[in-house]
């Protein structure tokens, strides 16, 4: 079997998820890591059996890099894929793509001139009750999509925020819940319905005082086919208690999937606790199908040694099978993207009390997030158009 030789840049917790996913997948050669710590990358490398460097376009050419995945905080993102596809190289981002607009575009950009790939970490579109849902609408079981919902109650405590100095600051992670937990709920929220046209939103630090940033955000969304939204997430409810996304149809039919039950997964220092499950389906005629399809999934999920481990596997080996087939991934870098316009979204329309109209133009490249919560709207953000 061909295999892609492939290497992490960044070497937090969310990393070693992904360094275990690489071992396991037929289509990897895991090669090297990248840290700006040369001997933490000397350690991290010693770990998984591969080289460790302290410069990325040294770790390219040394070690014969095919494909990257970026595991560093948000706001460094863009630079590692920009370097990464410069050189070529193939390139697979932590959630989420970036924490602004104008970091993506510019991501997006290097990659289409360089002809090389971009995709987005989004592992919960591979949980098979999440293809379910999918794969109903594309066989017209519910009608065209009329309304969608997002609702995701976690909780992250202070113990969390102090286990990396960047978390919860706006210039050092670009936003709280909304940039860090909510992504993959929204990822499926858009996957589901379709593009955005305008979204009013609201967000709130309910108790976190601790933080600079969000830990709850509302929105109302309206849809390019005409269907409604909402979006409800938090970090404030312990121990935490879900995340669903549902979709009802113009049918009158509805379908769902519980993507995270009880305490949320938190990478690096929790796993996922409970099998993600379909929880609402009133398809008619597969009414009685939900006892079945949890038992066939919770059935898998506990055979599964790591399930986080396994859906990173499931989307990385689909990545590197884009890159083999010369396809374009399942979660690609324009849809990571979409995530980022959405949050983005919400954060200009608290800052001017009003709807937003998609599509969204990038804020002022010298303004970060930072300044984002604090300066009159107008100086942020040019006309959208």
């Amino acid at each position: 079997m061909p295999k892609v030789k492939t290497a992490i840049i960044g070497c937090g917790k969310v990393s070693d998820l992904h360094a275990k996913a690489l071992l396991q997948t037929a289509e990897s050669k895991f090669v090297a890591v990248y840290s700006r710590n040369r001997e933490k990358a000397r350690r991290y490398g010693e770990k998984y059996g591969v080289q460790g460097f302290d410069n990325i376009q040294e770790m390219i050419v040394s070690a014969g890099v095919e494909a990257v995945i970026i595991c560093t905080p948000h706001p460094a993102h863009r630079a590692a894929a920009v370097i990464a596809a410069d050189a070529g190289v193939h390139v697979l981002v932590e959630k989420p793509l970036a924490a602004n607009l104008a970091d993506c575009d510019e991501m997006l950009a290097a990659a289409k001139k360089a002809k090389v790939k971009i995709g987005t970490v989004s592992q919960r579109r591979f949980y098979a009750p999440v293809q379910r849902v999918r794969e109903a609408i594309d066989a017209g079981k519910i009608g065209r999509p009329a309304l969608g919902t997002v609702l995701m109650l976690g909780w992250r405590d202070r113990k969390y925020y102090a286990s990396d100095p960047w978390r919860g600051r706006w210039q050092a992670e670009g936003g709280g819940v909304l940039v860090n937990q909510a992504p993959h709920q929204l990822d499926l929220l858009q996957w589901f319905m379709g593009p955005i046209v305008e979204l009013f939103g609201v967000w709130s630090n309910i108790n976190h005082p601790y933080i600079e940033v969000e830990d709850t955000a509302v929105a109302i969304v309206r849809f390019e086919s005409g269907a409604l939204g909402n979006i409800v997430v938090s970090n404030s409810q312990k121990p935490g208690i879900y995340g669903k996304v549902h979709v009802h149809g113009q049918n009158g039919a509805s379908i769902g999937v519980q993507t995270d039950g009880g305490a949320m997964f938190v990478a690096g220092m929790s796993s996922i606790l409970e099998p993600p499950v379909n929880d609402l389906w009133t398809v008619a005629g597969e009414e009685n199908m939900l006892e079945q399809w949890r038992a066939e999934d919770s059935a898998l999920f506990n055979t599964l040694p790591d399930a986080s481990v396994h859906y990173f596997h499931l989307q990385i080996r689909d990545f590197l099978r884009a890159i083999l087939e010369d396809r374009q991934p399942l979660v690609s870098g324009e849809d990571g993207r979409k995530t980022v316009e959405i949050f983005t979204a919400i954060y200009r329309s608290q800052k001017t009390n009003a709807p937003i109209k998609f599509p969204l133009q990038p804020e002022a490249a010298d303004l970060d997030y930072s300044t984002y919560a604090s300066l009159p709207v107008k100086s942020i953000c040019r006309n959208e158009s």
